[in-house]
């Protein structure tokens, strides 16, 4: 498909992001299962909860444009994520392969909260208030979500550094 028109590339972004989600939600569950933190797991579980109504948000989205929200893989996701499974694959359990595991986690955040970013720009420009008031409430619960992996990254690298 070709995009030409803002509206275009706005409806692409979207089924971007929906497809980003769609992916997350079936890595986490793998992320919970290869936690050794406790305090790690209960953030991926979490997180697992809140993608699922950002999910829905964005449903909510295609509802108002009148578009479906699927025909589009989101390639750079599909990548993350794969790096996410590697890190799975490559570590034993234990704190090692929970720093690992933050640091994937931290890069798919922020992948997305490129994403929402831009998509809710582009929602406020071509007059999409509501639209935009929803991208916004999924970023900030992005940038949460990488707030409070920072926060546990702290003691679980101080442990792995001390397992050695």
């Amino acid at each position: 498909m070709s995009v030409a028109t803002m509206e275009e590339l706005f409806v692409d972004e979207l089924k971007d992001l929906y497809s980003a989600e769609k992916q997350i939600t079936k890595a986490l569950p793998k992320m919970v299962k290869g936690a050794t933190s406790a305090e790690l797991k209960q953030a991926f579980t979490s997180h697992l909860e809140e993608t699922k109504g950002q999910i829905v948000r964005l449903e909510q989205a295609f509802e108002i444009l009148g578009k479906k929200p699927t025909g589009k893989t989101c390639v750079g996701m599909k990548g993350v994520l794969e790096e996410g499974s590697e890190m799975l694959e490559d570590t034993d359990p234990g704190e090692v392969r929970d720093a690992g595991l933050i640091s994937a986690a931290q890069r798919v955040e922020h992948y997305e909260m490129a994403g929402y970013g831009s998509a809710r720009d582009f929602a406020k420009l071509l007059g999409q208030s509501e639209i935009a008031n929803l991208l916004e409430e999924t970023l900030q619960e992005e940038k949460s979500a990488d707030k409070k992996l920072t926060g546990i990254s702290k003691a679980v690298n101080s442990a792995a550094k001390s397992a050695q």
